[in-house]
């Protein structure tokens, strides 16, 4: 299944066409009449008087060809509100008995970059669907058909949501593919892609990162036989500013069965998305890219596969990590934070960046404090902080931000290392594998840690999400860039 979006200028009449309308948030349909006929008009005003008109969308079949969806346009929407209305219309598209809509535009005209551009986003966000496996496809394609004397977004406002809605669809195929295929060699070749859009494209395999000293990420995959790799992503869409980069750092752990501390194995296929805060990152890049962004950022994931065998690394083994810390690894299934550890740690040496924002499905603790509606924040700078929160407010990728304190930090100190990977006090999870990933950031450099794990893959439909990955953080992230750095 498909959209394709048409525009045209021209007002087709038909009495067989599914239309889509924008009303006032009372419902009043007097600002179309001139698109319905005078027994469609009297039909639907008699039908608005026993209809629940708090809703924000409503419909009426007219015949069994034709529907007609009415959109009501709130005076204090957000465009997050707008966005959720065409997912909420996406929705309603049988794309068994119909395959055309008409969307007139006329009645938002003075409002129509912000409506439509955003109406027209959430659709196709809530469209995506990963089906590369089925044998049997739905090949249909649904044309939505925008019609009115001002039917086309401005060229800038068209790339910009192209961009979002392909950077989000990529991060979404990467957590969806199964580890079988997206091993982390696979991996690497779809970043190498990414060259063509601009992107500076670095790979470091086992041997050089060896070199660099990162024994903390390359621990990790050592029961695997995939190699490890640490991948940088390099966009500089602004050359003449001097600036440090922004940067971005993401936990690709492509399948993770927990190593020698195994995993029950009820669910354990879920272990997939265990790569989905490196997928964000690649998405985010991608999006910043393709929208020619004004800015300069990079991209680092680490990629492992976390797998039990002769050579896997054991509970009670000590590694030295790229900043020369050592780590004495309790649970081979804490593992993501030491794959980020040398991912920060590398990032902020190569890069010197102006902030480093890490992802990762981190910990399952987070579940269970904050559920599916927000992310985990931590951060050692308010500043960064608070404008997450109020961009994740805006395009309703939502972060809570928990504490990070040193009577915490001192629950993962090691009395043979530096500091064991992970607290077996009890309590705090989530706080505790966030003041490790702390370790391996100096103070100087402002940092936050996004805990995604009950936000990257949802096994029911949600807003602007169909049901499965989401591609939680490009939209935030990108929010962000836009908001405060270009």
């Amino acid at each position: 299944m498909s959209i394709k979006i048409n525009y045209s200028n021209k007002i087709i009449s038909k009495p067989s066409i599914n239309q889509v309308m924008f009303v006032e948030e009372n419902f009043s349909i007097n600002g179309i009449k001139k698109h319905l006929s005078n027994t469609e008009f009297s039909y639907i005003n008699d039908l608005l008087k026993k209809s629940d008109l708090k809703k924000n969308l409503l419909f009426f079949e007219i015949n069994s060809k034709k529907t007609i969806f009415l959109v009501s346009i709130k005076k204090n929407f957000e465009t997050s509100d707008i966005e959720s209305l065409g997912a909420e219309f996406h929705s309603h598209i049988d794309y068994k008995r119909q395959n055309e809509y008409f969307i007139i535009t006329d009645s938002i005209e003075n409002k129509y970059e912000i409506f439509l551009g955003y109406f027209l986003h959430g659709l196709k966000l809530k469209s995506y669907e990963f089906n590369i496996y089925k044998s049997k496809k739905d090949n249909s394609t649904i044309s939505i058909n925008v019609i009115g004397n001002k039917s086309k977004l401005t060229t800038q406002n068209e790339l910009r949501f192209k961009a979002i809605e392909e950077g989000t669809f990529f991060a979404r195929d990467l957590v969806s593919e199964p580890p079988n295929v997206l091993n982390p060699k696979e991996y690497v070749n779809r970043l190498l892609k990414l060259r063509k859009l601009g992107i500076k494209v670095t790979t470091y395999n086992e041997s050089q990162m060896k070199k660099l000293g990162m024994h903390s990420l390359l621990g990790v995959g050592r029961g695997s036989i995939n190699e490890s790799f640490l991948v940088t992503l390099e966009w500089n869409g602004n050359k003449k500013d001097k600036k440090a980069p922004l940067s971005f750092v993401g936990k690709g752990v492509c399948f993770d069965t927990g190593g020698i501390s195994l995993k029950p194995a009820k669910f354990m296929e879920e272990m997939k998305y265990d790569m989905a805060g490196s997928a964000v990152v690649a998405g985010l890049i991608q999006t910043l890219a393709t929208r020619k962004a004004r800015v300069n950022a990079v991209g680092v994931v680490g990629l492992v596969e976390n797998m039990p065998g002769g050579n896997a690394q054991r509970p009670g083994d000590i590694v030295k990590a790229y900043n020369g810390k050592t780590i004495e690894v309790l649970n081979t299934d804490a593992e993501g934070r030491l794959v980020l550890a040398d991912a920060l740690s590398f990032t902020e040496a190569k890069f010197k960046p102006r902030f480093m924002i890490d992802l990762a499905t981190l910990t399952g603790a987070i579940i269970m404090a904050l559920g599916e509606e927000y992310a985990g924040l931590f951060s050692n700078n308010d500043d960064l902080s608070n404008k997450l929160f109020k961009v994740g407010e805006k395009v309703k990728e939502k972060v809570w931000r928990l504490p990070l304190h040193e009577n915490y930090n001192k629950l993962i100190n090691s009395p043979i290392a530096d500091m064991q990977n992970i607290n077996y006090s009890g309590g705090a999870g989530s706080i505790t594998a966030a003041q490790f990933l702390q370790r391996f950031v100096t103070n100087k450099t402002p940092w936050a840690h996004l805990d995604i794990a009950g936000m990257a893959f949802s096994k029911k439909a949600s807003n602007l999400n169909p049901g499965g990955a989401t591609g939680f953080g490009v939209r935030l992230l990108n929010q962000l860039i836009e908001e405060h750095y270009e």
